[in-house]
């Protein structure tokens, strides 16, 4: 008897630490998402347009490191948003993923920020499980300055922003995929949610997205 219990204290003690390494990781997500949206708006010659930002329909920020020789891998975490009725939606925790070929060697990590210029787009992450960057979804390099006039058209489904350290050839987001981490929301958000319950601003966010939520408020509709 006294074996089973420490047993099941075990497994429990083993639970919650995995339990508080996501929620940990998650949070690790979020902090760094904040300080991605804060190094791209530091320079504004080079920064996110701030029309770009008030026209945005959501937001995914995430960090992404490659490597390789001949083949080469990429992979990342991160969290996307989307803007809805009420303002910005929570975080949901995606994870991004590809294979390449080519004269391509060395590694590189790069902070990227993708923003979702349709419905459609927020709708791809929305719907959980996998898709893959190409075709109908396909990336475009985002204009950037701060003084764009405010009536320029969005003329993409999503615009890439990306910075970047170390070297590597033929840096693309094309046939990466991405995927919805659905334990890691679970973990974060204290229950059981799926990317579109998130995303549609239906759940909460917790107070750990408090700052991020701040920083996007920034970029309403209407300017301040």
């Amino acid at each position: 008897m006294k074996a089973s219990i420490l047993s099941m204290g075990a497994v429990l003690l083993t639970a919650c630490l995995v339990t508080a390494a996501a929620h940990a990781a998650m949070q690790d997500d979020v902090n760094q998402a904040v300080s991605i949206i804060e190094r791209f708006q530091e320079i504004p010659e080079s920064a996110i347009p701030d029309v770009i930002m008030r026209e945005a329909k959501g937001l995914a920020i995430l960090t992404l490191t490659k490597g390789g020789f001949v083949f080469s891998g990429r992979g990342g975490t991160g969290v996307v948003l989307a803007r809805t009725e009420k303002g910005w939606s929570g975080p949901s925790a995606i994870g991004a993923g590809g294979m390449g070929f080519g004269f391509q060697a060395g590694g590189q990590v790069s902070e990227l920020v993708i923003v979702l210029n349709t419905p459609d787009a927020v709708v791809a992450f929305a719907k959980g499980g996998n898709f893959t960057f190409g075709g109908a979804l396909s990336l475009a390099t985002g204009p950037v300055g701060r003084d764009l006039e405010g009536s320029m058209a969005v003329g993409a489904v999503m615009y890439t922003y990306s910075r970047s350290q170390g070297l590597f050839a033929g840096v693309s987001m094309e046939g990466t995929v991405i995927g919805t981490r659905d334990e890691t929301n679970a973990e974060y958000y204290g229950k059981a949610v799926t990317a579109r319950e998130i995303l549609s601003g239906s759940v909460a966010p917790p107070a750990g997205a408090k700052k991020l939520l701040e920083i996007l408020a920034k970029y309403d509709r209407s300017p301040r």
